[in-house]
Formats: C-alpha cells, sequence, structure tokens
C-alpha cells in the first residue's frame, strides 16, 4: 500500500509540476549541484550506506523551482511547446535489513535498544560437525566478525549460520580483510538454498540430496584403538571401525526442510579387516584395572581378539526436528560438540558414535529482560538418551545439559553437566532417579551410591573463549574443564581435567596462513597415583564416560597428558594445506609401563569444482606400550576421500 500511494503521489506531483511549467514563462536556470551522494561499491556488490550491507537507493533529484519574474512592460515571449515529462525510474524501497543496532534473534522477546525483530519460524537441519563450515566460521570468529556466534556449542543448524551471517555481512565486506570476504562468499554459496533469490522470497520447501561420499584408508602397521586405556591412532571419527589393512566407507546424506519442520539421515556402508585383537591376559588386565572382577568376558571398551572383519551399515545421523520459538526439538541421532576446542571436547564430541536421543536445542540466542543486560544473549542444550556397550550394569541412560553466555562480543563461557545412570541390575531408569540427578549438588554416601537413589554419575563442565585485547582480530584463548562429582570445575579446580589453547587466525604479512596450539591433561596433580579410576570413571558405571566403546568426550582418554599443534595455509574460503603435530602420555600408575603416541599429518582440502571436495591426508605414527607389545610400533594411514555436494532443491524452483 505504501508503494501504491508513493507511486500515485510522485504522479500527482509530476502532473502538477508540468501544468505549472507549461503556464509559467521560461527562463534559464543553473544546473544543480551534482549528487556526491552515490553509494560506493563494496567487494561482494553491495554498497555502502547507513545498513553496513543494504543496497541504499539514490533519490530522485528535485527540479528546482523557477525564480520568481520581474514585472516588466515588455510583453512576455512566447512559451515554446514543451511535451510530456520523461518519466523516471520507480524508487526502489530496499528491504529491511540487520545491523549492529538490529540484530537478528529468533525470539520475538526482549533485545538490545528495544528492537523486536519477528521471529524466524523456519525450522532447519544441523550442519554436520565434519563439515569445512565449522573451521571456516571459526576463522572468521576469531577474525573479529560473527560475534553472535557461540563457539562452545556446536552443531549449528543451517539458518542459524545464515542468521550469523546475516549479522555480520556488511562488515566484512567493507573490510580489508580478503580472507574473511572468501569465507563470506563460500559459506553464503553454502546456504544459498536458505535465502531464495536474495532474500526477495520467503524460503519455501528445501529438499534433496545433501552430501555423497566415498573414503579409502589404508594403514600399514599396528595400530591402537582403545580410546578408554592406551589410545587410538584415529580419534574424532564418530566411532568408526578401522583396523590395519584396507578400510573405506561409502555413504551419502539427504534433508528436507518444510515450514517449521526439518527432517536429515546420513547413513554409511562401512569396511574394516579382520585383527588380532588384546590377548585373553591383556583383556582380563585391563578389565581388573577398571574394577570389573571376575572377567565377565568380551567387552566394547576392550578389542579382545581375534576381532572379525566389519561390514555394518550405520546410521550417522538420523532425526526429525520441528523449530518452535528459537528451539530446534528433534528426536533420533544427532551431533554434538559442547566446546570451544578444535582438538576435542571435555564434554561432547564425535569421537564416539552419535546416542539416539530427545534433543532440546535453543539455536538462536535468547534476550532476556534485565538478565542479558549483564549476562548477555544465552543458549542452552538438552538431549536424553541411552548408551551402548555397557556390561557393568548393561545399557545406563545419560542426560546432558549446558547453558551458555555471552557478555560480551569477545567473551562467551558456558557450564555443562553429564549424568549417566541407571542400568540394568543397578537403579531404574524413573521420573524420580532423573529428577535426582538433574537436581542433586551434594555428594553421596555409600549406601545411596549402591542403592536404588543412586543419582548417577556426574560430570561437570565449564569452558570459556576470549578474543584477546589489542589482538581481537588475531588471537582467540580457548579454555575447556570438567570434573567428575564437583557442581563445577570452578569450586574444584586441582580436580578438574582441561583443554586449553590459542588460535592465531591470520599471521601479518601472511594472512593466508594460521596457528592453533592446545594442550590437554586428565591427570590431576591431586595425588600420586590415581589407577584411571578419576577422569571418566565412576565407582558405578566402571565403563565410564563411553559409547560402543569409545570415549564420548576427549579422545586423550582416563589419567594422559598430551596436546596439539596446526599450521594452515588457506587457499580459499573452503580449501587449505595443513600440517598437524600429537602427543600422549599415560603414566604407568594406570597403565603397566606406561604408553605413548606421537603422530605426523600432512593433509589437503581441495574443491574439484564448486560442488567437489577432496580431503586427502597421511599420516604417520610411532607408538609405545609395553603391555600390549615390546618397542617402537610404528603404522603410516594414507587416505584419500570424495564428497559431492549437489545443490539442494527448492519449492517453489528458482530461476
Amino acid at each position: 500500500m505504501r508503494t501504491k500511494a508513493f507511486l500515485c503521489f510522485a504522479a500527482l506531483s509530476l502532473c502538477a509540476a508540468s501544468t505549472a511549467i507549461a503556464q509559467t514563462p521560461t527562463t534559464t536556470a543553473a544546473p544543480p549541484p551534482a549528487s556526491d551522494s552515490s553509494p560506493t561499491p563494496v567487494p561482494n556488490g553491495t554498497t555502502s550506506g547507513n545498513s553496513p550491507y543494504s543496497v541504499q537507493q539514490q533519490s530522485p533529484t528535485p527540479t528546482p523551482a523557477p525564480p520568481a519574474q520581474t514585472p516588466s512592460t515588455t510583453p512576455p515571449p512566447q512559451t515554446p511547446s514543451i511535451g510530456p515529462p520523461t518519466p523516471t525510474a520507480q524508487p526502489v524501497v530496499p528491504p529491511e535489513q540487520t545491523s549492529p543496532k538490529k540484530p537478528f534473534i529468533g525470539y520475538a522477546g526482549y533485545a538490545p535498544d528495544e528492537v523486536k525483530p519477528p521471529p524466524d519460524r523456519l525450522g532447519s537441519t544441523y550442519i554436520p560437525i565434519d563439515s569445512w563450515v565449522y573451521p571456516a566460521l571459526t576463522r572468521l570468529y576469531s577474525m573479529g566478525f560473527v560475534n553472535t556466534m557461540f563457539l562452545g556449542m556446536r552443531p549449528y543448524t543451517r539458518r542459524s549460520v545464515f542468521h550469523m551471517l546475516q549479522d555480520s555481512r556488511g562488515d566484512i565486506a567493507n573490510s580489508d580483510n580478503v580472507e574473511a570476504q572468501s569465507i563470506l562468499s563460500k559459506l553464503l554459496y553454502e546456504l544459498s538454498a536458505e535465502d531464495p533469490d536474495g532474500g526477495l522470497i520467503e524460503r519455501g520447501v528445501v529438499y534433496g540430496l545433501d552430501s555423497s561420499y566415498t573414503r579409502l584408508l589404508g594403514i600399514s602397521g599396528p595400530i591402537l584403538r582403545d580410546s578408554y586405556h592406551l589410545g587410538q591412532t584415529i580419534n574424532n571419527d564418530f566411532g568408526r571401525p578401522y583396523q590395519s589393512g584396507f578400510n573405506s566407507i561409502v555413504g551419502a546424506s539427504g534433508l528436507g526442510e518444510w515450514g517449521p519442520f526439518s527432517m536429515y539421515i546420513r547413513g554409511e556402508y562401512q569396511h574394516a579387516p579382520s585383527a588380532e585383537g588384546y590377548s585373553l591376559a591383556l583383556a582380563q588386565q585391563l578389565s581388573a584395572i577398571d574394577l570389573i572382577y571376575p572377567y565377565p568376558g568380551p567387552q566394547d571398551t576392550i578389542p579382545l581378539g581375534p576381532i572379525p572383519d566389519q561390514n555394518p551399515f550405520r546410521l550417522i545421523e538420523a532425526y526429525a526436528s520441528v523449530h518452535l520459538f528459537g528451539h530446534e526439538i528433534s528426536g533420533g541421532k544427532s551431533d554434538a560438540w559442547l566446546g570451544p576446542a578444535a582438538g576435542s571436547s571435555m564434554a561432547w564430541s564425535n569421537n564416539a558414535e552419535n546416542i539416539y536421543s530427545f534433543r532440546i536445542n535453543r539455536v538462536e540466542p535468547l534476550y532476556i529482560p534485565f538478565v542479558s543486560k549483564i549476562m548477555g544473549p544465552l543458549r542452552y542444550d538438552f538431549f536424553y538418551g541411552d548408551l551402548k556397550g555397557h556390561n557393568v550394569p548393561r545399557d545406563p541412560w545419560v542426560h546432558a545439559e549446558m547453558f551458555s553466555f555471552r557478555p560480551t562480543e569477545n567473551f562467551e563461557f558456558g557450564f555443562e553437566r553429564t549424568i549417566i545412570f541407571g542400568g540394568k541390575g543397578h537403579a531404574p531408569v524413573t521420573l524420580h532417579t532423573f529428577l535426582r540427578g538433574f537436581f542433586s549438588t551434594h555428594d553421596t554416601v555409600g549406601n545411596e551410591k549402591q542403592g536404588r537413589d543412586d543419582p548417577g554419575a556426574r560430570f561437570s563442565d565449564f569452558n570459556a573463549s576470549y578474543r584477546l585485547p589489542f589482538l581481537r582480530k588475531y588471537v582467540t584463548f580457548v579454555v575447556d574443564t570438567i570434573s567428575h562429582d564437583d557442581v563445577t570445575p570452578i569450586s574444584a579446580p586441582r580436580r578438574a581435567s582441561f583443554r586449553t589453547g590459542l588460535y592465531l587466525s591470520q599471521i601479518p604479512g601472511v594472512r593466508k596462513l594460521d596457528f592453533r596450539v592446545e594442550a590437554v591433561s586428565t591427570d590431576p596433580d591431586v595425588g600420586p597415583a590415581h589407577d584411571g579410576q578419576f577422569a571418566y570413571w565412576e565407582t558405578i558405571q566402571k565403563q565410564g564416560y563411553t559409547n560402543k566403546g569409545f570415549i564420548m568426550g576427549d579422545w586423550i582418554g582416563r589419567e594422559a597428558k598430551g596436546g596439539q599443534a596446526w599450521l594452515t595455509y588457506h587457499i580459499s574460503g573452503n580449501e587449505w594445506v595443513q600440517l598437524e603435530y600429537l602427543n600422549k602420555k599415560t603414566p604407568s600408575n594406570f597403565i603397566p609401563g606406561g604408553t605413548t603416541q606421537n603422530q605426523f599429518k600432512a593433509s589437503v582440502v581441495k574443491r574439484l569444482g564448486k560442488d567437489v571436495e577432496l580431503n586427502a591426508w597421511v599420516q604417520y605414527e610411532g607408538w609405545k606400550a609395553p603391555i600390549y607389545k615390546t618397542g617402537l610400533q610404528q603404522n603410516t594411514s594414507t587416505a584419500v576421500q570424495l564428497t559431492w555436494y549437489p545443490r539442494l532443491r527448492t519449492y517453489p524452483s528458482l530461476p
């Protein structure tokens, strides 16, 4: 209606002006001065203006009124005929854009400066944790952009990432950071189905094949595949099987988004050859270290040999979700990475296979009146499901909750708690036992721990990230800590395990290069020995913090120290070459003789065209574990993965 009214008013004004000119003697008027308000183009094709990334339209210059005529006795000259006025271009009103004073939020309640933009009621699927999108976003964040990003709570949905980019698009486009602009371009292309026709029309139905991939992996030499005791040759790989010899996976994923509803499925066939495995004597010894005796037989946490070849079909992710007031409420298998570090997460990572769970995830920042004035926007995540691969007790359940705050654009902190409870032969899984663990804050006595009122094995996590002063666009500090049976690691820092690190997102003079280093320890200095019975272990849940035999948190495992370092050269926003070093040591008071791992890895991620990705790497590992094999053991892993990212379909179809 406003546009129609404006056009009617413009037409009437032109008619009136034409009539006035036709009835007025002609005089020569000085031309109006040239306008200086032309918008300035920026690298991504937008123009600068009040909103840093909105297209500003230049208003038509009004025709100056003719000067008043001096009375004269001379007859006025004959007025020349004037044709119809030249039609002017219809002014275009740009769509409402966000800005630092009008950020996008998925909640129609309180916002800074009392701005209340309409909520986004459209649902979307999560971006898989192993996607290139996460290192790209993290690099953008450490360059000083995407200030609405919560670094310690992943995964993100497609639309939440799109909203982060909306918030920072103008700042990136108007900066001189070519690296950030390249990342932005690649991310916007990846999420183009969420922004049909540049936002001129509302998103309809999005569906189709999201990815299709094949990975070939060859390993020569003996490997480690025991994160609960000795270590892992390959980590953060969704608990996939691997052994010495030829390994492979063939998988695909698809999604559908319709209004607030979304669905995602990712499955793959996996192959690993047969292997020797642990001897019965070693399996019994490790079981005794875990205080599981008499020996109950094969356990997922102890790879007893001989191990047959494996050829399973496995769902990596499979869930249905509905978007409600900024939340994704889902059921099924979905990723979780609850920590700001890159090497792993103390609370929850993709080191183990995902669990089936019911989940409520606040995917958009929430602004709470008064509270957010001090604590900043809030996000939270909750999921509840069951664990597999536990013998003592069998089939326990788990729930995890996390709250994360961003009091400033450079600082974020969060609290998380994971509780493993129940299990056949121990305590029933009821609303009573769930609530008892959910609200428990005190230690339990022996009789209570052994009985039906056991609140469960409780693990508390605190994590934070901070862009350092004077280096806001270069260096980000991260810390992730976890403790057992403490309200929070902050209250008992000497009992906490930690992962901490620094990320240099761009090196002055060589902006394509970045560097990251992280140190990790699950061996707190509170006594001379722990026998592995401290981090990720519990007196009742003796197979501890695992799902199907793999640690759900940090790959470093129990009672160990180590670290990682990465040096990365970025070819473009979604292509890079990387060198990585990894070290881990386990003391002999846990594993007799101790263990040592050293890994050197070189990898490349390259696009073969827009939609095909090559991910190849070579890794050398040298490890010692006298309890298993004497002397230095060495292996070399070579992998090649091709992934096709086809364009998603939309309805109505885009031109």
